[in-house]
């Protein structure tokens, strides 16, 4: 390992990109330490402490940037909208299908359409965090003024987020907006260690249940690791062709089916619809504690419910399935097949091919979205049995630092492998 990172530090050109990529990670930290003016980081603090879920999952991935009131509260989830919201309308609409199969040109007309996105959701996510802020008493002195120098801050430090994850991607190692949340996520670990060690002070947990604590989160790193790499391979035959005096055509290859293909983004999207009640309560002031029916309600949607484990994880497997049939189509991968000579051993090229694709979709789908499932509540079952709140590290955040570090270190090892040294992986 440490003879691995030798050898790559010794390249000059990686060891650049290395340089480089470590300052505008310390640049990203740097600008979380920067509170945005006007504002009383105190009700911020209000704010994460409530029971809304979505605002918690910001804070993380923002590296405590939310609960301090920084000009990085908003992190990058705007840009993580954008980009999900154009996967989607790229499927619904033909003009963007077309524009993105266009090769690089179309990726770059889609990638600039995605960060004028990014902006705008900016802009309306920072008005709504706004008055937010302002019914919880954080705005010292509410009025246009005000309105204006907040909103603008907080766009323009997500707008810069995105830039600087554009640079680290262009001359940096691995892909830069991955790599800021992995940041983000990795800065909580010392307020993880401190959580532990007051519980265990506390009495809340004995050395015992530490103990277990860590030898769980080590397992769920093995299994997030096992499955993000997981994948069913579908075998393909392509039939000899003969072109003149050349044979073309005869080799046998497969189609690569992740098991967790679709990654965090159904957990974001059930989070999203699950916060969403206690978001819009927020603005009135409403609380699980208030009494009444609202209050009844949204206690429903606390995650200190076992009603809200349970709608959680079936809308982590219903988006999963969303998600994938948006990705997937098997009708098109079997026409695809059948233009070009190939088919599946034992299936019948056409109808009956698209439909074995659907059937092995399906059943992969199934596994992936119960581990996803799984993961998500994870946290949530620690909170209910063992009484840990405000667990800085949960399920969806060890997916993202799993899948992050593994392309990174595979983006390195390509760079090695190409220079003829050995990688992280050998």
């Amino acid at each position: 390992m440490f003879e691995t990172i030798k050898n790559a530090w010794k390249i000059p050109d990686l060891r650049k990109k290395l340089i480089y990529t470590l300052i505008m990670l310390i640049i990203f930290r740097l600008g979380s330490c920067i509170p945005v003016p006007l504002l009383e980081p105190e009700a911020m603090r209000q704010i994460f402490t409530s029971e809304n879920s979505l605002f918690g999952f910001i804070d993380i991935i923002s590296g405590g940037a939310f609960q301090n009131a920084t000009i990085f509260a908003m992190s990058i989830t705007p840009y993580i909208n954008s980009s999900i919201i154009m996967q989607l309308l790229c499927v619904a609409i033909p003009a963007l299908e077309r524009l993105q199969k266009q090769g690089e040109d179309g990726r770059k007309k889609i990638g600039q359409i995605t960060r004028y996105g990014t902006v705008v959701l900016a802009f309306i996510q920072a008005i709504g965090l706004y008055f937010l802020l302002n019914s919880y008493g954080a705005v010292t002195n509410p009025g246009f003024a005000t309105a204006i120098v907040v909103i603008f801050t907080f766009t323009a430090g997500t707008a810069f987020l995105m830039w600087l994850g554009e640079q680290i991607t262009e001359k940096g190692v691995g892909n830069g907006i991955s790599l800021i949340i992995f940041a983000g996520i990795v800065s909580r670990f010392p307020s993880m260690v401190q959580s532990l060690y007051a519980y265990a002070k506390g009495g809340t947990l004995s050395i015992v249940g530490v103990v277990a604590l860590l030898i769980l989160a080590l397992l769920a790193i093995g299994l997030v690791v096992m499955m993000n790499e997981a994948e069913r391979r579908i075998p393909v035959q392509y039939a000899k062709r003969v072109v003149g005096r050349k044979m073309y055509g005869g080799q046998s290859t497969h189609i690569p089916i992740k098991v967790a293909a679709s990654g965090v983004i159904p957990i974001i999207f059930a989070m999203s619809i699950m916060s969403f009640p206690g978001t819009i309560a927020g603005f009135f002031g409403v609380t699980s504690q208030s009494g009444g029916f609202w209050g009844a309600f949204l206690a429903v949607f606390s995650q200190n419910s076992w009603i809200y484990a349970i709608l959680y994880f079936l809308l982590i497997i219903f988006f999963t399935y969303f998600y994938t049939a948006i990705q997937f189509n098997p009708i098109e991968m079997s026409n695809n097949m059948k233009k070009n000579g190939g088919f599946i051993p034992g299936i019948r090229p056409g109808r009956p091919t698209s439909e074995y694709i659907s059937k092995v979709l399906s059943r992969i789908t199934l596994v992936g979205a119960i581990f996803l499932g799984l993961i998500a509540i994870l946290p949530i079952f620690l909170n209910l049995a063992l009484n840990i709140q405000n667990f800085s590290i949960g399920g969806t955040s060890l997916l993202i630092l799993v899948g992050v570090a593994l392309e990174t270190v595979k983006n390195i090892e390509s760079q090695m492998l190409v220079r003829h040294y050995k990688g992280f992986l050998e």
